[in-house]
């Protein structure tokens, strides 16, 4: 079943949409569906943003989301236009989830049953097992009260939390208390501690810096568990095109928006590759910064040069896509080494913002799963290192993180891999920078700080401009593709109201 559009306005609007990932996608459908006319400005030849996909010598890469968790969001938005997620992909949940490797014989596999999870947390730590339900226990609450209740809010201000029963739950959520010490409260064990903390520092910021309300990814990530869209991410992105183009949505890629031109505080027309088009509106889901600084003139900026220096990013990365011809025994769908000090990564990305001396990185190899990814008998690698923003990145500094990595890689597999690529490419923060316009090559947005968490976050709504929002991981809700669909549907509901008014 699919739905159809509906006019709710009294005439269909123009509306343009800068960037075509998730948040821009999502927020064109919702756009469309309610009677707008929707044009998307894409400046790659693809749509998806960061999820785009590219193939090589039968090998299909996901440039950038490669963890499904959250699933209930994409079916959340599938369900507004009577699909399922099953309409598009078969969804399949990962056993193991993925594994912690500590060393070349130290592997912890994260069961996809919760109650092995406890088993296993048992085993490494007695008593941890009766811990961990009240740990996810409460990280459930914080999912679903945080899901229903306060995710999908704007954050204009503090007024939309003002419900009795909202700031009744608010002190439950533990935005004052530090992740870190959270954690800490319930495990000693120092893989047990990395293993809660991993999505805090490849998508957040210091354990210490950010709130307690973020152990709701670990209920997710422990307990709904870890899937794979078979096919890859770029389905999931493909899907959400298919959805935006069955409403009316049109895509103009290979758009390089120049200039929004403005008259009496309000856009006009949108400028790309040298044309002008009329519009009513504007969402800006490209990077925020590079909207406000490239396209707007300065009086119409919501934020200073100052302000952007001023925030704390989530990480950017150094990437690898491999091709390699024979399969690797040893390694999982998702492999998280944990083999160095977390502590000294994580100081090297937020405090000294200098390349790390003895990094964590993460390997994906959805080939274990997936075998349209990869040529039979070949395996599909994605290697990320999380990394600081603003790096400068030559070649030479990537080819010895290349080998260092490789060196650790090799190492646990116990067999040699370099020689037996087919296919390499990396990827770093001056490709951000060049592809996605991203500020000093963020790749995840901003990081989860409590000054930074709802109504601290970069405006949805532009302070100076009256018809332009915004949406995107540099908003609310966050970092993350789950963050990024709810975001463009917050946008597009905004703006909604705006031409309703």
């Amino acid at each position: 079943m699919q739905t159809k559009r509906v006019t709710t306005l009294g005439k269909s609007p123009e509306i343009a949409v800068i960037g075509s990932g998730f948040s821009g996608l999502a927020a064109s459908a919702v756009l469309a569906m309610h009677g707008s006319k929707v044009t998307v400005y894409e400046k790659n030849p693809e749509v998806g943003g960061r999820a785009r996909t590219f193939a090589q010598d039968g090998f299909v890469f996901d440039m950038g989301p490669s963890w499904y968790w959250m699933p209930d969001v994409y079916d959340s938005f599938y369900q507004l236009f009577g699909n399922i997620t099953a309409d598009f992909y078969e969804l399949k949940k990962l056993d193991p989830g993925f594994a912690v490797i500590f060393g070349a014989h130290e592997v912890m596999d994260i069961p996809a049953g919760f109650d092995d999870v406890c088993t296993l947390f048992e085993s490494i730590e007695p008593g941890s097992a009766q811990k961990l339900r009240k740990f996810i226990a409460e990280g459930e609450f914080k999912y679903h009260v945080g899901m229903n209740d306060m995710v999908y809010k704007p954050g204009h201000s503090i007024t939309e939390f003002f419900s009795f029963q909202l700031f009744k739950d608010a002190m439950k959520l533990q935005l004052f208390t530090s992740f870190s010490k959270h954690v800490r409260q319930y495990f000693k064990d120092p893989r047990l501690l990395a293993l809660i903390e991993f999505p805090v520092l490849f998508l957040g910021a210091m354990p210490k810096d950010t709130p307690a309300l973020y152990s709701l990814m670990n209920f997710s990530g422990l307990k709904q568990g870890t899937f794979y869209p078979m096919g890859g991410f770029g389905k999931v992105a493909d899907s959400f095109r298919q959805i935006a183009e069955n409403m009316g949505v049109n895509f103009k890629t290979s758009q390089n928006v120049e200039k929004l031109e403005i008259q009496k505080g309000t856009i006009s027309h949108i400028h790309a590759n040298g044309n002008s088009q009329q519009t009513d509106a504007v969402i800006g889901s490209a990077d925020y910064h590079h909207i406000e600084t490239a396209l707007l003139e300065k009086n119409y900026r919501s934020y200073p040069e100052s302000y952007w220096e001023n925030r704390v990013f989530a990480p950017s990365c150094l990437l690898f896509y491999l091709g390699v011809d024979k399969k690797i025994e040893k390694l999982r769908h998702h492999n998280l080494f944990f083999d160095e000090d977390f502590e000294q990564h994580a100081v090297e990305i937020y405090k000294d913002k200098k390349w790390p001396a003895n990094p964590l990185f993460y390997v994906c190899c959805p080939s274990k799963t997936d075998p349209s990814v990869a040529p039979e008998g070949c395996e599909n690698l994605f290697v990320l290192m999380p990394i600081a923003i603003g790096l400068d990145d030559p070649e030479v500094i990537r080819e010895q993180y290349y080998d260092a990595l490789m060196d650790r890689l090799e190492k646990f597999a116990g067999e040699d891999i370099r020689s037996h690529l087919l296919y390499k490419k990396s990827y770093s923060t001056s490709n951000f920078v060049n592809d996605y316009n991203a500020y000093k090559g963020n790749a995840y947005g901003l990081a989860n700080t409590l000054m930074q968490t709802a109504i601290f976050k970069p405006k949805l709504k532009s302070k100076k401009v009256s018809n332009l929002f915004y949406a995107g991981q540099l908003t609310v809700p966050g970092p993350g593709v789950p963050p990024s669909i709810i975001s463009g549907r917050i946008a597009a509901n905004e703006l909604l109201k705006f031409l309703n008014r």
